[in-house]
């Protein structure tokens, strides 16, 4: 078992940045990649970013690349968000989740998740 418990979240108005944080904790040696997910109310959970464990490898969704960076500390066993330059539309509970598998965008794939934390923008 994984867990993982992520912070950081808050309000913050238009153009403003937050940094959120994912400890993880547990039989974590077998995860080959952690990413980001939110869930704006009434929409499905959606990718935000993932980073290769090991390899240090990232991608993001179209919506926030140039504006969040995701990275990691392994000693720490930690993966940071920092979202930059926030819009409204950001709004959302973020999840933080790890996987075995590979570095994917699609929710199904992930073994473990976070309870999530709230990011409000206002406008």
């Amino acid at each position: 078992q994984v867990q993982l418990v992520e912070s950081g979240g808050g309000l913050v108005q238009a153009g403003g940045s937050l940094r959120l944080s994912c400890a993880a904790s547990g039989r974590t040696f077998s995860t080959y990649a952690m990413g980001w997910f939110r869930q704006a109310p009434g929409k499905e959970r959606e990718f935000v970013a993932v980073i290769g464990w090991t390899g240090g490898a990232t991608s993001y969704a179209s919506a926030v690349k140039g504006r969040f960076t995701i990275s990691r500390d392994i000693a720490e066993k930690t993966m940071y968000l920092q979202m930059n330059s926030l819009k409204p539309e950001d709004s959302a509970v973020y999840y933080c989740a790890s996987t075995v598998r590979s570095l994917s965008r699609e929710p199904r794939h992930y073994d473990y998740w976070g309870q999530g934390t709230q990011v409000t923008v206002s406008s």
